[in-house]
Parts: structure tokens; sequence; C-alpha cells
């Protein structure tokens, strides 16, 4: 007989939250158990001519094995190695291409630096279009996510986790994830709100999605916040579809999610409804910075705290982000899609224009999948919330000390 039967211990529903059979709610957040933990159970990755990688680890088997191997993406010093060997080669060239090569143009800069300056804009003032560049741009801060994540993860979120109690591999791997899902939820939430700031849009003013379409001029510091968010969910993408991370149980719905964020930033970012991308992405990164903490609460049972962040932050600013205002972007979409200039009403990438009258619906059913998608999760939370009440979840103890000191147990509920 386990421990867990000896002493009847009792779950409230916040802490279900792990053990939920349609899956946890933190699957939303991807960042899922980062490769190579003790506590994960991963599928190997075969190699051509010699064994399975049987088990991933955050140790380098060397930069070019790592490259070859794809193990940059869990190997931090790896990352932060390619991420360096960039930068010298930029620096080598502002060095000495002057002397021997004045007048070229820096080749390594696209991967550094926001390409495609509109010529004529002014230094005080530049704008910038998008151009092929952009895709070595992201492919370089796709390995800078992967370094970010991992560092942070494995020198800063695991340690504190085990300095906050946490003693099962499984829970210290949970709350680093959800530790790194506050940090770039936040962030990016916080500079999503600076960039509307500075748009005709602020606050969900819809109509200018489409007066004066199209938007083909940016802000360097809207073309550059759109590009690392495309970066940041490619990432995620690589992740999830190369099985690197043990699949969870709405692994169907987190592909789906991730597919159809990306054919959102990639249709706006090319069609020039960078506006519109803005919105959304607004309206997923700051609730999805409250489910993070209210998860990561639930880990290192602060209880009481936990259940204010969930009822009195998650809940409203899920419902209001994820659905109030995604629905606000979808009836804009459908009624407010012919402010836009006749003359932008035709397909022209040469002009900027690509607003055939199909267009609209490319535009309304990927946000719509979306909506379907948050809906889901949503159920999810209400039934948590409903749980609690009806169950008295007030007082949320959870005995997981239990769990923690019984190593067949975490195998099953691992497995």
């Amino acid at each position: 007989m386990s421990r867990r039967a000896r002493t009847g211990a009792k779950q409230t529903p916040l802490e279900n939250i792990e053990t939920d059979s349609p899956r946890q709610l933190d699957g939303l957040l991807e960042p899922q158990t980062p490769l190579g933990q003790d506590g994960g159970r991963l599928s190997p990755i075969p190699r051509r001519g010699d064994e399975p990688l049987v088990r991933w680890s955050t140790e380098s088997q060397g930069l070019w094995k790592d490259i070859k191997t794809l193990r940059w993406v869990i190997v931090p010093s790896s990352s932060l190695k390619i991420l360096l060997i960039v930068l010298v080669l930029w620096s080598t060239w502002e060095l000495l291409a002057p002397l021997a090569l004045p007048g070229v143009p820096n080749p390594f800069a696209p991967l550094l630096f926001i390409s495609h300056r509109i010529p004529g804009t002014p230094d005080a003032d530049p704008r910038y279009q998008k151009g092929y560049l952009d895709l070595a741009f992201i492919a370089y801060y796709i390995v800078f996510w992967s370094f970010v994540r991992q560092s942070l993860f494995v020198y800063i979120l695991r340690p504190l986790g085990r300095r906050l109690g946490l003693k099962r591999e499984a829970k210290v791997d949970r709350f680093g994830e959800q530790g790194y899902a506050i940090l770039y939820f936040a962030v990016m939430g916080t500079w999503g709100i600076r960039i509307m700031s500075q748009l005709p849009t602020w606050w969900y003013r819809t109509e200018y999605f489409w007066i004066d379409y199209p938007h083909w001029e940016m802000k360097p510091e809207l073309k550059r916040y759109y590009l690392m968010q495309g970066a940041y969910w490619c990432h995620q993408l690589l992740v999830l579809l190369l099985r690197l991370e043990k699949p969870r149980k709405d692994y169907t719905e987190l592909v789906a999610h991730h597919f159809v964020t990306i054919w959102l930033v990639g249709w706006s970012y090319l069609i020039n409804l960078t506006y519109i991308g803005n919105a959304v992405y607004l309206s997923m990164d700051l609730p999805d910075t409250f489910l993070a903490m209210s998860l990561l609460l639930n880990y290192i049972q602060w209880d009481r705290i936990k259940i204010a962040v969930f009822a009195l932050f998650l809940i409203p600013l899920w419902s209001y982000f994820r659905h109030w205002l995604n629905w606000v972007i979808l009836w804009s979409v459908w009624f407010e899609f012919d402010l836009m200039p006749e003359t932008s009403k035709r397909w022209s990438p040469d002009d900027g224009v690509w607003m055939v009258w199909w267009m609209k619906y490319q535009v309304f059913v990927p946000l719509l999948l979306l909506q379907a998608l948050n809906l889901f999760w949503y159920f999810l939370i209400l039934r948590i919330a409903y749980r609690a009440l009806r169950e008295s979840g007030v007082k949320a103890t959870d005995d997981r000390s239990d769990d923690e000191g019984d190593p067949e147990e975490e195998q099953k509920q691992d497995n």
C-alpha cells in the first residue's frame, strides 16, 4: 500500500491541475519540461549509423555534434557558442572590412539586427519594410530563445525550486517551466502594450486595423517585436514537433495552437496586417502570465496566494483578453474589413496590398480556430474554479510530500 493510500490525503481541484484528465492547463503556455532533466522521460531520437541517443542531457557533446543532433536546443553552452560565433564574425567584419572591402555591407548584420530599412526615411524616425532577410533574423533568435530558456531553467529556476522545498524532479521541472513562462509572457506582454500605445489602434480601436491599409511601413520597434515573437513560437514548435519533450495529453491541441499562432504571425506579417497581429499577441501574453503564475504557486503550495491569483486575476483577465478582445477582433474582421481603401482591395504584392475578397476569410478562419482552442482551455479553467468552490478549495492543502517521497508512485504518475 502506498503512502498516499495510507494517509488518505485529499487533493483539492487547484492541485488537480497536474492530473486532470483533459491534461494540464500549463500545456497551453508551452514551455514544457525542459529537455534532459532528471525528472523527464523522453523518447529517444535515432541517429544515423549509431545507437539511439537514449537520454538527453544539458551537457555538450561537442559543438558540431550538438548542431548535427539538434542538441543545441537544450544545451545552453552550445546555443551560446552559436550566438557568439555570429557576433564575433559580425565584429570582425566591422573592424576589418572597411580596410579591405570598403562599402560592402556586413553579411552577418541581418542575423543580429532588423533589415530592409526604407530608403529616404530620416535617421531620427526610420521606417522598415518586410523582406527575405527577416528569415535570417528569426533563425538567429530561435537559437537565442533556446539559450535564454535553458540558461534560466538550469542555472536559476531549478535551483530556486529546490530551495523552495520541491523534491520531486517532475515538480522541479514544472516549476522551471512556469517560471520561464511568467518571465517571457510578462516581458512580451509589457512590450506589446508599449508597441500598441504608439499605434492608432490603442486600446483596440479596431477600425484602424483597416483604415489606411496597407501598413507596410513599420517602426523599427514594431518590426523587432514581431520578429522576436515569431522566433519564439518557431522555437516552441520545433521542440514540440521533434518530440524532444514528453508529449502531454493535450498534445494535439497544443500542436494545433502553435500552428495557428505561426499561421497568424506569418500571414499578418506577409500581408501587412501587423496592427492586428500586435493586438492578437497582446491578448494572449498578458493572461498567460497569470496562468503560469497560478500554476507555479500551485507547485510550491503557496495556497492563499495561489487562490487569490486564480480567482482575482487569472479568470477575469483570461475572460477579457482571451475571449472578449478576441471576439472584438473577429467582429472587426467580419464587419470592418471594408473600411480599407478601395484601392487596397486587390492582389498586388508589388504595391503591398493583398486584400482580395477571399482574404477576409483567410484572416477570419485562423482567428476563429484560435478562439476555439481558447474555449477548450477556458472550460478547464472554469471547471477547476467550480470544483474549488464546490469542495471548499479555499483551504488548498495537499500532502504533496507523499508523492515526493514515493518513487514508485512518481513513476506511475509520470507514465
